[in-house]
Parts: structure tokens; C-alpha cells; sequence
């Protein structure tokens, strides 16, 4: 099994339990390059709100959309649209990366900024 099907296994049971919880989902991808945030229903039917470092207004701003300073960016708008939105909880999916470097600082910026989970 390669990196990426053992990355797609982990995933695949987290989101597996999610469901179970029925709870509304904060999904993250990275690549080397970008991050992306998605606030998704219950159902998995619609996307509710997201935010990457391929927009324009965010990128802008920032010198570098790799890294920690951008993700965790991100992590504060994703949590700003969601409350709009008016979602105050939501289960986070990690989509099997670690929790550790820019999927962290996501997260923290997004508890941060009032998102619950």
C-alpha cells in the first residue's frame, strides 16, 4: 500500500464515524502548495462554506500560500464563514493527514475564531 491508499484508508473511517455522528463536517486538503477548508452538511449533499489559499483575496495577502502563516489564515475565514452561516459545531476531518504542522494550525485558528469541535 502506497502513501496516498493509506491516506484514503484513514480518511475513509473517520468519515465512516462521522457520519455515524451526523454532524455537520470541517474537511481540510492540503498540497504542497495550497489548503483548502469545507464546511459540509450532515448529509454530504452540500457544501456550506469554504475558503482556500487559491482565491484570490486571500492569496493577496499573504507572501506564501504553504505554509503555516496561510493555513493558518484559512483556518480563521473557514471558522468566520461558518458562523455567518450559522454553524457553530462541526466534527473536523482531517481527510487522514496528521494532525500536526498546517493541519493543526487550521484547527487552532478555526477554534480560535469560534468554531467548536
Amino acid at each position: 500500500m502506497d502513501k496516498k491508499q493509506s491516506r484514503l484508508k484513514r480518511a475513509l473511517k473517520v468519515r465512516s464515524k462521522i457520519k455515524q455522528l451526523k454532524a455537520t463536517r470541517l474537511t481540510i486538503h492540503k498540497t504542497a502548495q495550497h489548503i483548502y477548508a469545507q464546511v459540509i452538511s450532515e448529509d454530504g449533499s452540500s457544501t456550506l462554506a469554504s475558503v482556500s489559499t487559491t482565491q484570490a483575496d486571500i492569496k493577496l495577502n499573504l507572501k506564501n500560500t504553504g505554509n503555516i502563516e496561510a493555513a493558518t489564515e484559512v483556518g480563521k475565514l473557514i471558522a468566520l464563514k461558518a458562523i455567518a452561516a450559522g454553524i457553530t459545531e462541526v466534527a473536523f476531518d482531517r481527510s487522514g493527514f496528521k494532525y500536526h504542522g498546517r493541519v493543526k494550525a487550521l484547527a487552532d485558528a478555526a477554534r480560535e475564531a469560534g468554531l467548536k469541535f
